[in-house]
């Protein structure tokens, strides 16, 4: 079989195995609701809610992943997605429960699954990697290549030796579950300080990835820097939402940092991982990138809207009831006519400020066609009105190339004097 027929193979085959994998992948994630009723687990208020909360934490992160692995089956983005989906949100502490302590060891794939759950550094380092192929899943070209890639296999290797000691405590035939679903086994000194370098390493590989995005973005332009902002749009929700759940929250209640017994911290923390593999999706799959300036500017506007709308709305309630205290149904009515005759002409000026922080090409290219209507007014020169044009096409949409053609005039009206 030439390479020809190979890749032509593996391109029809993979959208079948992204989907598969991904119906799997979610079969196994959705398995978190049952087993957390019969492992006893604390869920999210009930079969109904927890079905719900799970399914909207994984399920917008496989269906990138499947899609990315099925469209562009040559980047490993979304394979790793697809990966990193099995080591971080596979219920194997409920099922473990289940096995050791409720059933004694006796349900099939215990092993396995003690595996699975020891493999934290591999999860951490698939983050890692997901980071630095971005976008199209290539190293750094140039002289950085080699050394990345002695890096990734240095990474590698300690991730799957820091990952070894679920493998290790199966072989032995001692496992221990304590009532969380962890490993109770006594970890050795030696693990534990390896367990820390394994951190240690994952964060500083974040830190330089970081310090390479600086230059990184300032030679970046177009499709380039549109895909970077994707990315550090979801990077940035998915670290506001674990500063959020781990720390501010649990640290003002008095606890551990860490989400613990509580799980609808664990549903935020699930909801703020999920916009980084979206971001990273619509970031990949370029051909339909969208301005992401505009989406900002209409959440944020909107946004403000609604809060500004909400808080005219109750407060002039509250004023009617003091004013008409027999009146609510009127005073319901007046305001909400009031609201909707303030909706738009608020939402203009929300929105042109707004889009003057946030998406100030739009702005700007508001701004140039205005004052091209102006000087149109007061222009009557044709030539000038044609530079004019074309000058304002290209700053308010910077196509690649401005052309403009006028009709010839009839014989009899090119000589004609201009009254």
């Amino acid at each position: 079989m030439s390479a020809m027929q190979r890749t032509g193979w593996a391109r029809r085959a993979a959208p079948p195995v992204a989907i598969a994998l991904g119906v799997v992948i979610l079969a196994i994630c959705m398995a978190t609701v049952p087993l957390d009723s019969l492992s006893h687990q604390a869920g999210t208020g009930g079969p109904l809610a927890d079905t719900l909360t799970t399914a909207v934490s994984v399920l917008p992160a496989i269906a990138v992943g499947t899609l990315l692995a099925a469209r562009r089956p040559r980047n490993p983005i979304g394979w790793l997605i697809l990966g990193i989906l099995v080591l971080g949100f596979t219920p194997t502490g409920e099922y473990l429960v289940l096995d050791y302590r409720m059933h004694h060891g006796t349900l099939p794939l215990g092993g396995p699954v003690v595996v699975l759950q020891e493999c934290w550094p591999l999860f951490l380092y698939s983050i890692v990697i997901l980071l630095w192929l971005f976008p199209d899943g290539t190293l750094p070209a140039g002289r950085w290549r080699r050394p990345s890639a002695v890096l990734l296999a240095a990474g590698l290797l300690i991730s799957l030796a820091g990952s070894a000691r679920g493998l290790l405590v199966v072989m032995a035939h001692d496992v221990r579950i304590d009532a969380s679903g962890d490993l109770a086994n006594p970890l050795p000194a030696a693990a534990d300080a390896f367990s820390a370098v394994v951190i240690v390493l994952t964060l500083a590989s974040w830190l330089a990835w970081l310090a390479f995005q600086i230059p990184t973005y300032r030679r970046a332009d177009g499709e380039r820097r549109q895909q970077l902002k994707w990315l550090y749009s979801g990077a940035a929700i998915f670290v506001v939402s674990v500063v959020i759940t781990v720390f501010i929250v649990p640290l003002a209640m008095g606890d551990a940092p860490g989400w613990g017994t509580q799980p609808l911290l664990g549903v935020l923390f699930n909801l703020g991982t999920s916009a980084l593999p979206i971001c990273l999706g619509v970031a990949v799959l370029k051909y339909r990138l969208y301005e992401l300036n505009r989406i900002i500017s209409r959440v944020v506007s909107y946004a403000l809207i609604t809060a500004l709308l909400g808080g005219v709305y109750l407060g002039l309630i509250l004023l009617a009831d003091l004013v008409l205290p027999d009146q609510g149904s009127v005073a319901v009515a007046v305001s909400t006519l009031i609201i909707a005759a303030l909706f738009n002409p608020l939402r203009r000026r929300v929105q042109a400020l707004v889009d003057r922080r946030f998406n100030r090409s739009r702005y700007d290219a508001v701004a140039v066609v205005a004052g091209f209507n102006a000087r149109l007014r007061h222009t009557v020169d044709l030539d000038a009105v044609r530079g004019d044009l074309i000058g304002v096409t290209q700053d308010a949409f910077q196509p690649a190339h401005v052309s403009m053609w006028l009709a010839p005039l009839p014989a009899g009206e090119q000589d004609s004097p201009v009254s």
